[in-house]
């Protein structure tokens, strides 16, 4: 595990010139459809269908006037929905909701409503991601399954505004709705084949030059190509960390850091690496975890989960604009811990989950929707495992707190330092519900666990 903070650049030149043979630059077009046949043996690209809302005819009866959105309609197939707009900046404030019709058997589901308060997960103002244009607003997204068919509809709130004259001092309008608003219907793609065969590439054991890079960077905790990072125990995990730090005056004495657990690797959960900028980007160390939701609901199976993962990965990236996913790490709710933004798991990765907080921080987002909903033990336990053993690398006690400084946000203005727990919500950094009421109130137990593992 020697180096595991080194410089990714040169691992990951020296794995692509060690491959020349593996490369392969034929790969299928990342808007393939799905439906079209087209898809090369083995490929999980994937597609994104953006379509434009309109105002719908406006009835007494069942619409507000204003409206909007897209009347019933079959599509290509699909399984994760979002809406978007022209403005970053723009909030949306209103109602948003969705049905949509399973594939193969005709069924209709009933309206469901996407949470529309997504702005607090974004670059930080001021870094190359925020600033290059390609950033929209959007709703967060929701996972429906495969589904042929989707009706939207949009409606604007009434807000309370402070009007200076006359009684009363406020009154409530209706806000208007963001300009350039579209539905994107987002196809994850097939599942990596079995066996551990490529995700990208006709031939097995082709690693595509991006697919390359992704996973040297992991180079000194697994293979190049792995699906998974493997487990180890503490003992030896102590020992790794003690060698990568070139060795200890005494190595009798053990560092505080829980044992690693198994992650699958962005190889694993099938991640086209063709979506996203080919380069890495870090901060200088890791002083704190943020917990998220992913707000994408809790109507999905274990086995959905990369399906799940990649469904996210390209909203983040082709209808939000980002640079990639913006999670360092995703958990589902078995508690399986995958790897999120590219760059390495033991490296301090600048993700894209905390407006404001995004340097020195990781991002961990727990499958699923936990406002009323009680979050799985093993989803708990495995922000523990993962926090141990992450932190642990930085000498960072998970119990503790730490002090941040502020990037801008609508909690904490630009530059103020803030003191935070170690393992905080993300409702800690920016005025938001994520991770959810109830994950929130379970984090006391992931702090003591992950301490506890570290050997505190």
């Amino acid at each position: 595990m020697r180096g595991f903070l080194a410089s990714s650049i040169g691992v990951t030149c020296a794995a692509a010139l060690a491959l020349p043979l593996a490369l392969s630059s034929g790969a299928v077009a990342a808007t393939t459809p799905s439906a079209s046949g087209t898809r090369a043996a083995g490929a999980v690209p994937g597609s994104t269908q953006s379509l434009p809302l309109s105002v719908l005819p406006y009835d007494r009866a069942l619409r507000a006037p204003g409206e909007q959105g897209l009347t019933r309609r079959e599509v290509r197939p699909f399984s994760l929905v979002g809406v978007v707009w022209d403005d970053p900046a723009a909030a949306l404030e209103g109602r948003v909701q969705v049905r949509t019709r399973a594939t193969g058997t005709g069924v209709w589901s009933g309206w469901q409503d996407i949470e529309t308060h997504n702005d607090d997960h974004a670059p930080d103002p001021g870094t190359a991601e925020h600033d290059a244009g390609r950033l929209r607003g959007s709703t967060a997204p929701l996972w429906v399954g495969d589904s042929d068919g989707v009706e939207v509809r949009v409606r604007a709130e009434s807000v309370r505004v402070h009007r200076a004259a006359v009684p009363p001092a406020s009154a409530a309008v209706q806000a208007p709705l963001p300009k350039g608003m579209r539905l994107e219907l987002v196809d994850p793609g097939a599942e990596p084949p079995p066996g551990g065969a490529p995700a990208e590439g006709p031939r097995a054991g082709a690693l595509t030059a991006p697919s390359a890079a992704a996973s040297a960077v992991n180079a000194d905790l697994a293979p190049l190509g792995a699906t998974a990072i493997p487990a180890l125990g503490k003992k030896r995990t102590e020992a790794e960390l003690i060698e990568a730090r070139g060795g200890e005056a005494d190595a009798r004495v053990r560092p505080f850091i829980g044992p690693r657990p198994s992650i699958v690797t962005r190889k694993g959960w099938g991640a086209d690496e063709r979506l996203r900028e080919s380069d890495f980007v870090y901060t200088s160390k890791v002083k704190a975890a943020f917990v998220h939701h992913s707000a994408t609901g809790n109507n999905y199976s274990c086995s959905q989960a990369p399906s799940v993962i990649r469904g996210i990965y390209r909203y983040h990236v082709k209808s939000m604009g980002w640079r990639d996913i913006g999670y360092n790490f995703v958990i589902d709710k078995c508690g399986t811990i995958y790897e999120g933004r590219a760059g390495g798991v033991a490296k301090p990765v600048m993700g894209a989950h905390t407006l404001g907080f995004n340097t020195n921080s990781m991002g961990i987002a727990v499958l699923g929707t936990f406002g009323s909903a009680k979050p799985p033990a093993a989803a708990v336990d495995a922000i523990a495992r993962l926090t141990a053993w992450k932190l642990g690398l930085y000498g960072v006690n998970p119990s503790g707190k730490t002090y941040l400084t502020s990037a801008g946000g609508n909690l904490y203005a630009k530059g103020k330092k803030v003191r935070l727990n170690v393992i905080s919500g993300h409702r800690d950094g920016f005025a938001t519900e994520c991770p959810g009421r109830l994950l929130y109130n379970k984090l006391g137990t992931a702090r003591t666990a992950s301490a506890s593992l570290q050997g505190r």
